[in-house]
């Protein structure tokens, strides 16, 4: 328990500061793409653990997923970039061929789809040392980037042109951007599953939206709204036999539809402002002046 709490706290906060870049760029879904490009690697890491006689088999099904996700990621940015193919029909052959080839590679590792399910769906209550201490490194790998370099980051999210034209490399960050997403994925696919991943990433943003006004008071209160909703989760698998993960999300989307029901009632009105009080409100329009002086106006009739 102890073990899962540090992880679903590490991978709440962080899987939401990577989301805020994704929406930003209108690329909501490419964490499931790249979810299913690292069930890929999952399944290569168990081949290439039965090869070599390691004990368990998957003991390289982490660093499999990693490379894979990250090798995945770029080939998206690249697809993305070029313009030869749309980013939506890129992100759906990740999709078909992900899936296919975790099956494939698993059958030919020994092994049967049953054991790509805890990865699939997440299986936080069987995190090992190892893992964690990979989870751990990864999840202050992306904290360190998201956050440290979010300024730049957000202005190539948020308009490639004039960040070009401000002299920021917009190739080297976009990458940045896709490897950190490959890197969130690849940590949060043991608490929520490599599925349900993309909706740990994009949903506590979609909430931050509600009430924050800036790029950086978004990103902060997404990453709050993560743990909260990652521990609550937990929590409650701890008391009742239902999947970690699936309650996770669920509980997302649930606090996401009753803030998006409630946030109109809660809105104050803004205050009426003046956008010019060094001016005098009474100002006369050319029309309304003569030569004499200002025109005289009739009494309104009932």
């Amino acid at each position: 328990m102890q073990r899962a709490l540090l992880a679903a706290i590490l991978v709440g906060a962080a899987a939401p500061v990577v989301g805020t870049f994704l929406v930003q760029r209108r690329m909501a879904l490419m964490g499931d793409g790249i979810g299913h490009v690292a069930l890929t690697g999952v399944a290569l890491g168990w081949l290439v653990g039965s090869w070599a006689g390691l004990v368990p088999q998957d003991t390289l099904a982490l660093p499999g997923a990693v490379v894979a996700a990250v090798v995945g990621s770029i080939v998206i940015e690249l697809v993305r970039e070029r313009g030869r193919t749309s980013g939506d029909l890129a992100l759906a052959l990740m999709f078909y061929g992900g899936i296919a080839g975790g099956v494939l590679l698993i059958k030919l590792a020994g092994g049967t789809n049953a054991n790509l399910i805890s990865y699939l769906f997440g299986s936080i209550s069987t995190v090992s040392s190892a893992d964690l201490w990979w989870t751990v490194g990864l999840a202050v790998l992306v904290l360190t980037l998201g956050v440290g370099l979010r300024t730049a980051l957000f202005a190539v999210s948020h308009d490639e042109e004039f960040a070009r034209a401000s002299g920021l490399p917009v190739r080297l960050l976009s990458m940045l951007v896709a490897t950190i997403a490959a890197l969130t994925v690849t940590i949060a696919m043991r608490v929520v599953g490599l599925l349900l991943v993309s909706a740990l990433m994009i949903v506590p943003v979609a909430i931050a939206q509600l009430f924050a006004r800036s790029f950086g008071r978004t990103m902060m209160l997404a990453s709050v709204v993560g743990v909260v909703v990652s521990i609550a989760g937990l929590v409650l698998t701890y008391w009742q036999d239902i999947p970690p993960g699936a309650t996770i999300v669920v509980l997302a989307i649930l606090v996401y539809a009753v803030t998006a029901t409630l946030q109109p009632l809660l809105r104050r009105p803004a205050p009426p402002r003046d956008p010019h009080p060094d001016m005098v409100d009474d100002v006369l329009l050319v029309d309304d002046v003569t030569d004499d002086g200002p025109l005289s106006r009739p009494a309104p009739t009932a």
